[in-house]
């Protein structure tokens, strides 16, 4: 279980950087909901893929308007996504 919670503090804590981006924080999910910068986010979704990142739109989920992004991958994949997730940001926000 630590290396799940260090998992989700650490995407949780990046995550908080970068402008735009909100998030639920769950306590014991292996998944994170993360606002969608744009009011679809199934068109947010698709945007995400350019960034190789793989986001579910959540409205589904109860979380309308938010992405769902999984932790339960390695420590070096969330490391690795968050500067995608960045930079996914930043082409929404000026777009």
């Amino acid at each position: 279980r630590e290396v799940f919670r260090e998992r989700r503090e650490v995407a949780i804590a990046e995550l908080k950087k970068i402008p735009g981006i909100k998030l639920s924080e769950p306590k014991g999910a292996f998944y994170l909901f993360v606002k969608a910068i744009e009011d679809d986010a199934g068109a947010f979704s698709e945007r995400a893929k350019k960034f190789d990142l793989l986001l579910v739109p959540s409205d589904s989920f109860g979380y309308k308007g938010f992405v769902r992004i999984a932790y339960c991958v390695t420590t070096e994949q969330v490391e690795r996504a968050l500067p995608a997730f960045k930079a996914l940001a930043e082409a929404t926000l000026n777009k």
